[in-house]
Order: structure tokens, then C-alpha cells, then sequence
């Protein structure tokens, strides 16, 4: 299976209708519920427990959570005198983690990247939120994070990187403590959906499990629910969008979301904008990837819509749609104030759409869910190190590396584990990798490295790992020797101690030689350009009038 093709178990078509897109939309029933046993331990989805819950539903927050954030700043500066918009908008802790991410280093000119997490929440927590999500039986249950998003601001405003990560990729979520009670929710035992992490204490939690998968440090978080789409989705006034042939997404058993358009480029807003949003029959493959892009084109077009200003311009509207807008945040205690929230907007508004790059996380899939790849790694490095996705930037000054807050000890004292991950799909492991690296080592003063000799992993590139903040110095200090680059110094609760995992670009010798820097954005992030005005939806034949 390539890494694009969704699999017979994620076809709705097996599953029965989503809850928004048939005849089972709004009847309540437990197959509308995501937080079952079946989401719930990370197994596969439909089966003998009913059809594939909701899925359609958080396409709708993935743009939200964005919108937000822009609509605020198109307000304008006028309503920052409107003190009772601060009352609005809801509060929480921005980490619930233990384990913290340092800031990144200011660049020459003294500026830092902004990384703003976004998430859509399916919480049935008021009237209007279950009647928009349907499923009864789960008014004030735990909310899930059903859509992701990173934002990341360069450091020099000049361009903005995009990242959203698939509601059901298996994720290590981290220890969280509830700030308010005090409650301890465990880190999970081994990996469970990344969505659930919202119900281990708050968007906080969600946070802390993004900043331990990526190593990117989050600045803020804007969360929006249900009723926070619905009402800004209609605000928005009209956004061009583009289908190549007529589509009607609607089949025999009345499966679809309703959405009809002509050929063409047209301007879609109020219920209309939900349906292009939630469309997935009748759009390429029928898969949520194909719904995935129908949403960055949603989102690049609005973005440009919103420049321009073109809807905008009536007070009236401005001050119903901040009032909407404050009412469907929540967010960290640095933009809890509209004043704060018309700054990051301005900030956000810097960038032009060309310079704007939307992404999503590079998976593959197992069995149902999915999981990151190395692309995926490549990925956050690129933002960790502030290159631009659009590869428009100059070639970028070698990073000067934080020095470790706690440092190495002495070579001797310093015990490292050396793996042999030397396996590919072609060719079986190099035999003795391990046994000759630590060698290596102790030729060079590591006189406690050992051979793991259990067995052979997979891994294309070498790699130093360690568990914990205390040991970053001897990692470190083992790669220095070897000549293996900090950027393969990783941080991994899968490992003990400092490990050394001797990968398939080392088969031989007992010199590394690093490989060649690659910045290339890849291609499985999909990336869309925001200026990118041209996009159009491939329309399935058999979904046309």
C-alpha cells in the first residue's frame, strides 16, 4: 500500500455513513459517540461496534481554529475598547507536562519564531454544541482534539509553515497534572490517538504531547468548539473554491454532504462553506485525504479573501463577529485579552500568502491508525530550525547549539548501548555493526560501551538516543567523538540510557561520514502554497450532474 491509498478499514463506504454526511446524521445513537472503547484503546474502528464515528465533523474546526485567529485581527483596533469581549473568551494552562522544550535561539537581529498550536474540540459541553454533534448520551463527556494544527511564524515574519496532524496517529502521551484539582492523568502505556490527550487535563495536555513528539516549542494554543465553527464558517462572507467538474455529493443511500456546485470557481459561505469543508464523497478517492485538501484550498482562499478586506468593512458585522469569536475561544493566559489577540494577528498578518505553506504530517499507516514517518521528523526539524517549507529562503547560518544544562561526564563514566539498525528492506543487517562500534568506542575512551546483541532494528540513519534532560550532555558528547551531527541527537523514552543506534547510511568502516544536508520540504507533507489561487478539486464521475 503507498503511503496516500486509505485502506478498505477507513472507507466509509464499508462503515456505513458518517453521522454528517446520511441518514444516521442527528439521530443520536451511540455510533455517533467518539470517545467508546473503540477510539478508545487505539484499535481499529467500525467492526461489530456500529459505523466509523464522526470523522466529518472536525473538518470543520481544522479551519476554525485558524479563523479565529484571523477574524479577531480583521475586528480591527476599534473594538479593542470592547472590555467585555475579554470576558468571553475561556483560560487554561498552556503546558501540563512535566518535561519542557527550551525556546530557540533569537537570530542575529534578536528575533524568535511563534509557534501557535491550533485545536478543534468535539466538546458537547452546551446546547448548542450537542445539537451540532449530535450523540446524546455524551453531553459533558470528555472532549476529544479532533483536529491539530501548527502554526509556526519565522522568526523574521517573512513566512508562516503550516502543520496538521491526522486525529488518529498513535502518539506516547505524556504525564499531565490538572492544574485547577490536581489530578495526575498517567503518561498513556504505550501509544494511544493523539486526540485523546485533550481529555488528560486540557488543551495543555495536548500541547505537552506535541512539544515531546516534535521538540518544537509552543508558544500559545487557541482551541474552538463546535458552535465556534458553525458561527464563524457563516461570518466569513463568501470564499472562492474550485471544482473541475459539476459535483453533487450525494449518492443512492444519501450519503454526502450535500454540496453542489457548478464547474468552476465559485464563492461559497454560510451552510454552503460547511458542505465544501465536509465533503468527502465526491471528492478524488472519497478519502479523508482528498477532504484534507479540499480544506487547505478553503483555507488559502479565505486567507486571501481576508487581506483583501473585501467583506470586512462593516462595523456592525466586525463587532457580531468578534463578539463570536472571543466566545468561541479557548486559550493560554498569554492571548487571554483581545488587545493580545489583534497582536498576533498583526503579526500573523505580516506574512503574504505566497510565503504561507500548509502541510500535513507525513504517516503511513498501521492497521487503522497512523503513525509519523521519517519525513515527519524532517519535517519539525525544519521547523525547530526555522527554515521556510517554501524553500525561498537563503541558505541558513550553521545552528549554534545550546550547550545541555546538565554536561557530560567523563568518557569512562559514560555508558553507552550500540544497536545494530543497520536492516533495510533489502538488505539483512550488517553482521558485528554493534560489537565494531563499541569497539570503536572504547578505543576512544568509552570504556562502557556495550553490544546489544538481541537483535537488529531498521533504521536509515544513525542516531544517538537518551531518555531524560540529565543524560543530553553524554549523548552529546558520544556523537561529538564519532562525528555524528547534534540534528541525530535525540530525545526518546524508548531507551534507558544513552543509546547509540548504528543505522543503515553506517554499514561499514569505522569512520561515519554524515550525510549531506537536505532542507527540502518532502513531498508525502503534500504541501499548498497559500497564493496558489489555481487549486482545484478533482471531482469522481461518478458524483457529477
Amino acid at each position: 500500500m503507498t503511503q496516500n491509498a486509505a485502506p478498505e478499514t477507513l472507507r466509509d463506504e464499508e462503515r456505513g455513513p458518517g453521522p454528517d454526511e446520511g441518514p444516521a446524521d442527528g439521530d443520536g445513537g451511540p455510533a455517533d459517540g467518539d470517545g467508546g472503547p473503540a477510539d478508545g484503546d487505539g484499535g481499529p474502528p467500525g467492526g461489530d461496534d456500529g459505523p466509523r464515528p464522526r470523522r466529518a465533523r472536525r473538518l470543520l474546526k481544522w479551519s476554525a481554529a485558524a479563523l479565529a485567529l484571523l477574524m479577531i485581527g480583521a475586528a480591527g483596533a476599534g473594538y479593542l475598547y470592547y472590555r467585555q469581549l475579554n470576558g468571553n473568551i475561556k483560560k487554561e494552562a498552556l503546558n501540563l507536562g512535566d518535561n519542557k522544550v527550551a525556546e530557540p535561539t533569537p537570530n542575529a537581529a534578536g528575533q524568535t519564531p511563534l509557534n501557535i498550536l491550533l485545536i478543534g474540540s468535539d466538546a458537547r459541553d452546551s446546547e448548542e454544541n450537542q445539537q451540532l454533534g449530535g450523540a446524546r448520551e455524551t453531553f459533558g463527556s470528555t472532549p476529544l482534539a479532533d483536529v491539530q494544527m501548527l502554526v509556526h511564524l519565522s522568526a523574521d515574519r517573512t513566512n508562516m509553515s503550516v502543520i496538521s496532524m491526522p486525529r488518529d496517529t498513535l502518539v506516547e502521551i505524556p504525564k499531565c497534572t490538572d492544574p485547577d484539582d490536581g489530578t495526575v492523568y498517567p503518561a498513556s502505556r504505550g501509544r494511544a490517538m493523539t486526540n485523546q490527550s485533550l481529555g488528560h487535563g486540557g488543551p495543555g495536555c495536548t500541547v505537552a504531547t506535541w512539544q515531546e513528539l516534535t521538540g518544537i516549542h509552543i508558544d500559545h494554543f487557541v482551541m474552538v468548539d463546535f458552535a465556534g465553527v458553525v458561527a464563524m464558517a457563516d461570518a466569513v462572507g463568501g470564499v472562492p473554491v474550485c471544482v473541475d467538474a459539476n459535483i453533487h455529493s450525494r449518492d443512492g443511500q444519501g450519503h454526502g454532504s450535500g454540496l453542489k456546485l457548478e464547474k468552476g470557481t465559485h464563492p461559497v459561505k454560510g451552510e454552503q462553506a460547511l458542505q465544501w469543508l465536509r465533503t468527502r464523497y465526491g471528492f478524488e478517492d472519497g478519502s479523508d485525504l482528498a477532504r484534507a485538501r479540499a480544506q487547505h484550498m478553503y483555507m488559502n482562499s479565505m486567507v486571501r479573501q481576508l487581506r483583501e478586506n473585501a467583506t470586512l468593512s462593516n462595523p456592525g458585522k466586525l463587532r457580531g463577529l468578534a463578539e463570536k469569536a472571543t466566545e468561541a475561544l479557548t486559550v493560554d493566559p498569554g492571548l487571554d485579552t483581545v488587545k493580545k489577540l489583534y497582536d498576533l494577528s498583526n503579526e500573523l498578518r505580516k506574512v503574504e500568502p505566497e510565503r504561507i505553506t500548509m502541510t500535513t504530517m507525513p504517516n503511513r499507516y498501521v492497521g487503522a491508525r497512523v503513525e509519523p514517518t521519517e519525513d515527519a521528523e524532517k519535517l519539525f526539524r525544519l521547523v525547530r530550525e526555522d527554515i521556510a517549507l517554501d524553500g525561498r529562503d537563503a541558505a541558513p547560518p550553521k545552528a549554534v547549539e545550546k550547550p545541555p544544562a546538565d554536561p557530560s561526564a567523563a568518557d569512562a563514566d559514560i555508558a553507552v548501548q550500540v544497536v545494530n539498525g543497520t536492516r533495510t528492506d533489502a538488505l539483512a543487517p550488517a553482521r558485528g555493526r554493534a560489537g565494531t562500534v563499541s569497539g570503536l568506542l572504547k578505543e576512544k575512551g568509552f570504556t562502557g560501551a556495550t553490544a546489544d546483541t538481541g537483535g537488529a532494528l531498521s533504521e536509515k540513519r544513525t542516531s544517538v538516543r537518551y531518555p531524560s534532560a540529565d543524560l543530553e550532555g553524554d549523548a552529546r558528547r558520544v556523537a561529538g567523538v564519532l562525528g555524528i551531527p547534534a540534528g541525530q541527537v535525540k530525545r526518546s523514552t524508548e531507551v534507558s540510557g544513552v543509546t547509540l543506534v548504528v543505522g543503515a547510511d553506517w554499514r561499514e568502516g569505522t569512520r561515519y561520514e554524515a550525510p549531506e544536508r537536505d532542507d527540502t520540504t518532502p513531498e508525502s507533507a503534500k504541501a499548498l502554497n497559500g497564493a496558489d489561487d489555481g487549486a482545484c478539486m478533482r471531482v469522481d464521475p461518478a458524483f457529477t450532474w
